[in-house]
């Protein structure tokens, strides 16, 4: 019996140690509130760490509508971070969000700041902790998506060839607000490289020219950095995309509304004289240099549209080329062809002979086929003022000096 009893003995105080052995591991496990104290446990056990307890990764796995102003950021109290890779969903599309690891190891911030909008982001990282163990988290979290976007509407069009004259110009759907940040985000560059600078027409608008005409061969790219950018409060950008245009030959082509001509010259050598008839007395033809905005080879011309009452509605004018956003136009005229080269008629364009239908063999179709949208066609000695600049691309009416104070960054 006592060798029996000294066994039970052994026996119960066994089981008392498994008993207390397991209640070491229970305590430990229930220890989910405070990080630190899991930690000292299974410091305690010689077991890891959890893995959020290594790697702290900002914003939180789960978040939802995470605002753009927050920081995207992976980081260890100790050890230090192998890999940490970074992954944005968005618009169907997947892309890597470039970053780096610090030099002590501790922390990984993405290259650019800047939360893209309506998208999900998932981060795997993988670290050691200060005794060497390794662990690894895989999070996610969605950005915000903003009820109100803008965009911008583009002048000239993608891979087209232009005249010298022609203007990039962004037309807003909406007033923008944050003016130096969405400029910022607009890039326009040519090769051969020249200056390019903004102007801001009011708060919708933003144009870029060089200091004088582009030169004949040039390629110029207009790059769009426009998502996610706050244009407004609360009103952000959607675009994201790159263009290009290729600057034609020279040709310049002079409006004479005294003399009732216009001499069209390429490349500075004259190519022809061509009767035009402009302004009437009570209608004159703005002065200036206007830039030829697109081409018609027919369109109606209906003078209500442009504020004249109802003195005229013409369906078919043939080849027509808009000049200025208000209405003014260098186009064929049928109705009165003995009035180029003798007499003003017109109420503010400037027309050249041709016939009903239109014809390559006048001087409106000759001159059509041979033009390109961004040409430039100055008017001279008209009893009008000068073009304002914002009144289609006039931007050429205005002095470099006073174009490059229109821009927000100097």
């Amino acid at each position: 019996m006592r060798h029996g009893q000294g066994r039970a003995r052994r026996a119960g105080a066994a089981l008392a140690a498994v008993l207390t052995w397991a209640g070491l591991l229970a305590g430990a496990a229930g220890c989910t509130s405070d990080g630190a104290g899991r930690s000292d446990v299974g410091e305690a056990l010689g077991k890891a760490p959890a893995p959020e307890d290594v790697i702290r990764i900002s914003p939180d796995d789960g978040s939802k509508d995470v605002r753009p102003g927050r920081k995207l950021l992976v980081r260890v109290p100790s050890g230090r971070l192998e890999s940490v890779k970074v992954v944005r969903s968005q618009d169907a599309q997947d892309s890597a969000v470039p970053g780096r690891i610090s030099a002590d190891g501790l922390r990984w911030e993405p290259a650019d700041p800047r939360l893209s909008l309506a998208a999900k982001y998932t981060v795997d990282a993988v670290a050691l902790d200060g005794h060497g163990r390794r662990s690894a988290r895989h999070t996610t979290f969605t950005t915000y998506v903003p009820d109100e976007r803008f965009i911008g509407y583009v002048t000239p069009e993608n891979r087209s060839t232009v005249g010298t004259g022609m203007i990039v110009s962004l037309e807003f759907n909406r007033e923008i607000e944050n003016r130096a940040a969405v400029e910022r985000a607009v890039r326009v560059s040519a090769k051969p490289a020249v200056e390019i600078r903004p102007h801001w027409f009011g708060k919708a608008r933003l144009d870029f020219r060089p200091e004088r005409y582009w030169r004949p061969g040039t390629q110029v790219t207009v790059s769009l950095r426009l998502r996610d950018v706050e244009g407004a409060r609360g009103v952000y950008g959607l675009q994201h995309k790159t263009f290009s245009f290729a600057v034609g030959r020279s040709q310049v082509s002079l409006v004479d509304a005294a003399a009732h001509t216009m001499q069209v010259r390429r490349g500075g050598a004259l190519l022809a004289t061509v009767p035009i008839t402009a302004g009437a007395p009570k209608h004159t033809t703005y002065n200036g240099k206007m830039v030829v905005m697109e081409m018609l080879d027919v369109t109606r011309m209906n003078s209500r549209t442009v504020g004249f009452g109802g003195e005229y509605d013409i369906p078919d004018v043939p080849h027509a080329l808009r000049l200025t956003d208000s209405g003014t136009f260098l186009h064929g005229n049928y109705w009165a062809p003995d009035a180029p080269g003798h007499v003003n008629v017109s109420h503010g364009c400037v027309g050249l002979r041709d016939v009903k239908g239109g014809s390559s063999e006048t001087p409106a179709g000759w001159f059509f086929d041979r033009s390109l949208v961004g040409d430039v066609v100055q008017v001279v000695n008209s009893n009008d003022k000068k073009v304002a600049p914002d009144n289609g691309l006039g931007g050429w009416n205005m002095g470099w000096k006073e174009w490059k104070a229109g821009g927000m960054v100097k």
